[in-house]
């Protein structure tokens, strides 16, 4: 097993020491630390898409935070809750009621595969963000224009929410992108992850699930993790050929 780390880089575009109240909000034992900011973004909770739409943004986790659609940006079900424990956040639901913390847990506790992230997806999302790395969903791009408009001026759903269903969440399968902290990132154009992250469902990976992930993995580099009792192990493979004793 191994230990993810990363080198400070102050000089970063996108990390400056300006953003560090953004990003890192936790306290001893990786338990997020609530920020009281004087501004909140805000967003409204899209159930049909499993999405929160980000109404109003404050501070600079935006660089790195939700897709973008034709202009308006988009959060997951991990990126709302992470937004909402750190206070970065307000929540509204479809009335414009605020959704308390609480309201978002029960929604990832009670996710049927219908937001494609489990409890455990989530946790280790918040641990890598912890981290200072820069966290996508697997596959799907930051940002997309030309997005196909509903004859009632809404957005189409389906452009958001094909790239996000079918997930089988027990399957071990590549679920995050992870790319670089204090890297000048931009959603335009992000390069490539610095390795694909897939999470393995109470043991690791046979040899066979290996090959067959890094085949389909188009080149870029596999990391596994398996999460037991709150706690984010990260494993990486490699072949080793051994020599035939005579």
């Amino acid at each position: 097993m191994e230990e993810l780390t990363y080198d400070s880089d102050c000089d970063s575009e996108c990390f400056s020491e300006d953003s560090v109240d953004d990003e890192l909000c936790y306290a001893s034992g990786e338990i997020p630390k609530f920020q009281f900011r004087k501004e909140k973004s805000k967003a409204r909770w899209i159930e049909e898409f499993g999405m929160a739409e980000v109404l109003e943004k404050k501070g600079k986790l935006w660089i790195t935070t939700g897709i973008v659609r034709d202009g308006k940006t988009y959060c997951s079900i991990e990126e709302t809750l992470y937004l909402a424990e750190i206070g970065a956040q307000e929540t509204l639901d479809v009335d414009d009621t605020p959704l308390a913390l609480e309201d978002l847990y029960i929604k990832l506790a009670e996710d049927k595969n219908e937001y494609g992230c489990s409890w455990e997806s989530f946790e280790v999302y918040r641990h890598l963000k912890f981290l200072g790395y820069v966290v996508g969903r697997h596959g799907v791009p930051w940002t997309m224009k030309n997005v196909k408009i509903k004859d009632n001026g809404s957005l189409d759903n389906s452009c958001i929410t094909e790239m996000f269903g079918g997930l089988n969440l027990v399957e071990t399968r590549p679920i995050f992108d992870v790319y670089p902290p204090n890297s000048k990132f931009k959603k335009s154009s992000p390069g490539n992850p610095s390795f694909a992250l897939c999470i393995a469902s109470g043991h690791p990976p046979s040899k066979q699930e290996i090959e067959d992930l890094e085949a389909r993995s188009g080149g870029t580099p596999l990391k596994f993790c398996v999460v037991e009792h709150g706690r984010v192990s990260f494993l990486s493979f490699t072949n080793l050929d051994l020599p035939v004793l005579p």
